[in-house]
């Protein structure tokens, strides 16, 4: 026996109580699609069938993802009461996922081993089940006659599925009301809601009449915000970091900015933001914060290795409370080239302390010093800098940072001992729309930066000026394939290579630009020296990356690349110059913390290569 769908039947939706009358049932021809699921009854196999009457697969599709029944049996749960629990949960669940479509005229049947699921009561359910076919006869779909919604806010997005002569599904109903709702608060009636709803079907014609209507309420400022929850962050520091617009006219994107700010801060683990029930006097919205305060200590480590340019760890120790204003305090230190066949090992060590709102809600000032000790092939260089900055966040996108630096290094050579000291203006400007950092899958990074320095003794005086660009485009099923693009530009101006600080001339090689060739591989060799030319960075430098990401599995991809390096040794990409290129393969596994790397290449053309190059790391090359 089936279970119909049949001369009267009740909706609910978010919009209200709806009543629908459906008459007859679909056509009685099928489109069968069935699969097995793993997991064993006493006996054997749980098999599962779909048969979905007019061969629409985006549909059985839906069905599936939708099925308690598939859920039950992924998970290895193959008892018969587990599956006849599953089936009786399923007829409302693929109902929900008809009336979203549209179809209110539909029959479904769930049978277990030949029984109707429905006609089965929970305490008589067998020890086992051999098949589940579940059977679907949509019927006509349903098209709106009339959608009506009315007042609208100016600027209001009413989803353009919410017309006459569209589909009339329960969920884009929903979407048009939540959209009239959300039109009316973002025009600062913070109290909008639905005033009434009246949705009518005419299964003869296999229509359906909706019309929405809106209380948009009075026009709101925002009032108070009470504060609960902060133990050791100080409450006047919290409310400068939340920056809350009180006597402004009220708009939900401000809680979301306050949210946002205060997160950022990683003092919390949770922040809520609730608005009063009621309006006080004169249409003024109080609203309730609530934070948790997280452990205020924090350690971590990375890691990176290279067959050539050996073994990268780092770790760091955060306090994210310092003097109980938010203060975070980071100490890092980093060893590199342990191990490298090119270069001695390399030393930093930074402290870094960031105080967020200062001067604005959206700018955090920082002091930061940092010492390092490089052994390049050519030269060896020890370094010290301080720095006192301000990073201003004008939007989840859109940032820019401006410090003022001093630099002091000294240099060891062939040529004996250079002193390089430097007044720096680093400024750099980052627009991020990718969708996910950490493994991004569309959008597009683009970073400019510029940075004036003042040269004192013999140092040189100029700017240098950088450029990148990445881009990602998903393509396929779940977005299975991702091709991804980086390019980078650099250069020196005003000063020479011979009076520029060491650390600000580029390299060109290894795993952040040119996979296949050594790190720092490729350089300039033009400042003489008592046994021939001292390799330094150039003066100029262009790099260009390409991959091809392909998800094989859930957790695990496999990436083909190129990459492209080019090295100048005068400014504005002039003088000698020299190339190479690189091109390999990859394996890429998903961690909570993004993907862990493993990629291997070899060079393709330039003189710095020296057979295969492996890379073991965390996070995609970029």
């Amino acid at each position: 026996m089936r279970a119909i769908i049949g001369a009267v039947l009740a909706v609910t939706t978010a919009l209200g109580g709806v009543l629908l009358a459906p008459v007859g049932a679909g056509a009685q021809s099928t489109n069968p699609f069935s699969g097995l699921f793993g997991g064993r009854a006493d006996d054997g196999p749980v098999r599962l069938e779909f048969r979905v009457s007019g061969g629409d697969d985006d549909l059985e599709r839906a069905f599936r993802n939708t099925s308690l029944i598939a859920g039950a049996l992924a998970e290895d749960r193959v008892t018969g009461q587990d599956v006849l629990a599953a089936a009786r949960g399923d007829y409302a669940r693929i109902l929900g996922v008809l009336y979203d479509e549209g179809y209110y005229s539909s029959s479904v049947s769930i049978q277990l081993d030949g029984i109707e699921a429905a006609e089965v009561a929970p305490l008589d359910a067998p020890e086992f089940i051999r098949n589940a076919i579940v059977v679907v006869e949509p019927g006509p779909r349903f098209r709106f006659s009339r959608a009506q919604i009315a007042p609208v806010a100016p600027g209001s997005e009413i989803p353009d599925g919410y017309r006459a002569g569209e589909v009339a599904g329960t969920g884009v109903m929903r979407r048009a009301a939540i959209a009239g709702v959300d039109g009316w608060r973002a025009a600062g009636h913070a109290k909008a809601d639905l005033a009434a709803e009246q949705i009518t079907a005419d299964h003869n014609a296999a229509q359906v009449d909706s019309r929405i209507a809106l209380a948009p309420g009075p026009a709101v400022t925002f009032g108070q915000m009470r504060v609960s929850g902060n133990q050791r962050l100080n409450e006047r520091r919290l409310r400068k970091i939340a920056g809350f617009p009180e006597g402004q006219r009220f708009d939900p994107e401000d809680l979301d900015t306050v949210r946002q700010r205060l997160r950022r801060t990683g003092v919390f683990s949770a922040v809520t933001l609730t608005e009063a029930e009621q309006l006080s006097p004169g249409n003024v919205l109080d609203v309730d914060l609530t934070v948790v305060e997280q452990r205020p200590r924090r350690v971590g480590a990375g890691f990176e290795i290279s067959n050539t340019e050996g073994a990268q760890v780092s770790a760091y120790w955060m306090h994210r409370n310092l003097l109980g204003g938010a203060e975070r305090l980071r100490i890092e230190g980093r060893v590199s080239n342990i191990g490298s066949q090119t270069t001695d090992r390399n030393d930093e060590l930074s402290l870094r302390i960031d105080r967020p709102a200062t001067v604005t809600p959206d700018t955090t000032a920082y002091f930061e010093t940092r010492i390092a000790r490089t052994r390049e092939e050519d030269y060896d260089e020890d370094s010290a800098s301080v720095a006192l900055g301000f990073n201003h966040i004008f939007s989840d996108r859109l940032t820019a940072d401006a410090a003022l630096q001093y630099r002091a290094s000294r240099v060891f050579d062939a040529n004996g001992r250079t002193d390089f000291r430097v007044l720096a203006l680093p400024m750099n400007v980052l627009w991020d729309q990718r969708d996910e950092p950490n493994n991004a899958k569309r959008g597009y990074y683009l970073s400019g930066g510029l940075m004036p320095f003042r040269g004192f003794g013999d140092t040189g005086s100029g700017a240098q000026a950088t450029g990148e660009g990445r881009a990602f485009a998903s393509f396929g099923e779940g977005d299975r394939f991702t091709l991804a693009g980086r390019g980078r530009l650099g250069t020196i101006l005003g000063s020479e290579i011979d009076t520029t600080p060491r650390g600000y001339l580029f390299y060109s090689g290894g795993g952040g630009s040119v996979r296949g060739h050594p790190f720092r591989s490729l350089g300039a060799e033009v400042i003489p020296g008592p046994d021939g030319p001292i390799k330094t960075g150039g003066m100029s430098v262009a790099n260009a990356s390409a991959e091809f990401r392909f998800q094989v599995r859930e957790r695990i991809g496999i990436v083909a690349f190129a990459d492209y390096g080019r090295v100048w040794t005068d400014s504005s990409f002039g003088g000698d110059s020299g190339d190479q290129a690189g091109a390999g393969v990859g394996v890429r596994y998903d961690t909570p913390v993004g993907p862990l790397r493993f990629d291997v290449a070899g060079p393709v053309s330039g003189d710095t290569g020296d057979g295969v190059q492996l890379y073991l790391g965390l996070g995609q090359a970029f």
